[in-house]
């Protein structure tokens, strides 16, 4: 994967990254909060690879307008004889069911399910004195138990050669002030990442996670328009700059990929460095 823009100081390198792997074409994934943002992304790029999508997402309208978009820019690439597909359909990750039901949707839709891309979640603030119980248990519901659910589901449905990718966190090893929910949810995943890779194994599935740190999306919008904590940012990264949602697939297509293929109950930080600062 290589990029021709150069690295300053600050700067979001989003440009496109090489990456072919040609066993994806005809490959089937699931992503869950995949409506906006990083799982929005992460649809597209593996549309854009071949790769036909599920796509799930609270927002079941959003989901619909994105898959229609990604598959009309699939479409007019070309780039295979037989394009990919996206289908957008609705989840609350909460209920197990409805992971099961988006299973379904896919074996209807594609007769198999080959990767299981864990995304939804929810980045609640409270300072720890403060967190509310409901907080708490919300939190928990979706970055956790929406993980597990997910997890549990693919690999019903799974043959040996699947792949699930959990999304933790930088914040699973570093604190941060006022996300005290978020961090303690995303430490879990972490964690359950590793225990899911050792039980599922046995059964060749691979299991990984992929722990962002400050990554260019609305979620850290907040960061960049904020002139202090901006500058605290870059400060605690040793690259001095955000990353991109590409980045952040570059890892994802790795870890769903033949390359990574005896690679599995690890965390992948695309994080610039700065869970060692």
């Amino acid at each position: 994967m290589t990029t021709a823009e150069p690295a300053g100081p600050g700067r979001v390198l989003n440009a496109a990254m090489t990456a072919i792997y040609p066993e994806m074409p005809g490959k089937v994934a699931v992503i869950t909060g995949a409506a906006r943002g990083m799982g929005a992304r992460f649809a597209a790029g593996l549309a854009a690879r071949g790769v036909h999508v599920v796509g799930a997402d609270i927002d079941g309208e959003q989901m619909a307008a994105t898959a229609a978009q990604v598959n009309a820019e699939v479409a007019e690439r070309a780039l295979f004889d037989a394009p990919s597909r996206v289908v957008g359909t609705h989840i609350d990750v909460t209920k197990p069911d409805d992971h099961e039901t988006v299973a379904q949707t896919a074996l209807e839709h594609f007769g198999r399910i080959d990767f299981w891309v864990n995304n939804a979640g929810v980045f609640p603030y409270a300072l720890a004195g403060e967190i509310p119980a409901d907080q708490m248990r919300s939190t928990l519901a979706v970055n956790v138990e929406g993980v597990l659910y997910g997890a549990q589901t693919a690999a019903r449905h799974m043959g040996p050669g699947g792949a699930i990718v959990n999304m933790s966190s930088v914040s699973a090893v570093r604190v941060r002030k006022g996300r005290g929910a978020y961090c303690t949810s995303k430490a879990a995943v972490a964690h359950l990442t590793e225990s899911l890779a050792v039980e599922f194994g046995d059964r060749g599935i691979r299991v990984n996670s992929i722990a962002p740190g400050y990554i260019d999306t609305e979620m850290t919008r907040w960061v960049q328009e904020d002139p202090v904590a901006l500058r605290h940012a870059l400060d605690v990264v040793p690259l001095h700059r955000f990353g991109s949602p590409e980045e952040v697939f570059g890892a994802l297509l790795f870890l769903l990929s033949d390359s990574a293929r005896y690679i599995t109950g690890h965390s992948i930080a695309v994080d610039g460095g700065s869970r060692h600062v």
